[in-house]
């Protein structure tokens, strides 16, 4: 029959250490330090899948004591007291998380305490540093702890300087090239989104540099602006040219009023040569007439 925690024996699921001294423990937890841990099953077998089948195996007995022994092995024993501790009252100092963190992530992914293995993939992923990040991911991936091996290799990434020149990763050259491989891997990919997020944004900054220039082509040809304007636009009582003001898009527009008044006067646009200036405004009036889908009401030059 399984062993739950239920009311009827004197165990809450929420017990605090007064409730639960008041019931006799039925487990012995042993560390590697030979400590013994007194438990109360109930509590061990809501908190934990795993214990809860432990629990559950008939007992083979070996002495006189009537209580089930639990060896939890490996870990500090006081690591194992914060442990047994969180599942009565899943609480964590940031001390206990600064000094047992790693041992707590370890214990929580074996005996399979989701709530505890949440608090330490965060703590343990916040307290990563050059030197022990290396460690931090080779145990991440032994608990199955995806976010915290993401956060590990980019912290890799970013300070991969600094990380190559500790010990942790002179022994993972050593012992583990495949993750090694993984991780330079991961990190070319990184760069290679990163050069290409780069390029992307120069792509998108060009385009959107030629759009507005095509809309203050079509401006100063159809309506003018400070500087340049079409031959219709001019004051009936005088051979100037009518001002306007300035329009929305200023320096775009100022840089193509001047290029177009250079492309005008140039002597070398005459003599069938032209220069830089020039070869660039065509290529402009160019563009603009391959996409323009009114050419032929349109003002713009080339495009008729």
């Amino acid at each position: 029959m399984a062993i739950t925690a239920t009311q009827n024996d004197g165990v809450s699921l929420n017990a605090d250490k007064f409730s639960y001294d008041l019931v006799e423990t039925d487990i012995e937890i042993i560390t590697s330090g030979r400590r013994r841990i007194p438990a109360h099953s109930g509590i061990l077998a809501s908190g934990s899948p795993v214990l809860t089948n432990i629990i559950e195996k008939p007992r083979k007995i070996h002495s006189r004591s009537s209580k089930r022994v639990i060896k939890i092995l490996g870990v500090p024993c006081d690591a194992v007291s914060v442990f047994v501790r969180f599942l009565y009252s899943p609480s964590l100092t940031e001390k206990e998380m600064e000094k047992y963190g790693i041992h707590l992530l370890a214990l929580s992914h074996v005996y399979m305490v989701t709530q505890l293995k949440q608090r330490c993939t965060k703590g343990v992923g916040e307290r990563v540093t050059a030197e022990n990040v290396v460690d931090i991911l080779q145990l991440a991936r032994l608990c199955d702890a995806p976010d915290l091996c993401l956060k590990c290799m980019r912290f890799i990434h970013y300070k991969f300087k600094t990380v190559e020149q500790t010990e942790g990763w002179k022994f993972l050259q050593e012992h583990d090239p495949f993750l090694e491989l993984d991780i330079l891997q991961f990190i070319d990919e990184a760069e290679s989104r990163k050069k290409r997020r780069r390029r992307h944004r120069r792509e998108q900054n060009l385009y959107m540099q030629l759009s507005e220039a095509m809309e203050c082509i079509e401006h100063i040809c159809t309506e003018g602006c400070t500087l340049v304007g079409p031959s219709s636009n001019l004051d009936d009582k005088s051979t100037s040219q009518v001002k306007t003001g300035p329009c929305s898009a200023f320096s775009t527009c100022y840089g193509l009023q001047l290029l177009i008044r250079h492309f005008a006067v140039c002597k070398k646009r005459v003599d069938g040569k032209g220069c830089v200036r020039c070869k660039r405004m065509i290529q402009l009036l160019r563009l603009h007439s391959s996409i323009c889908d009114q050419s032929e009401s349109c003002r713009v030059p080339l495009c008729r």
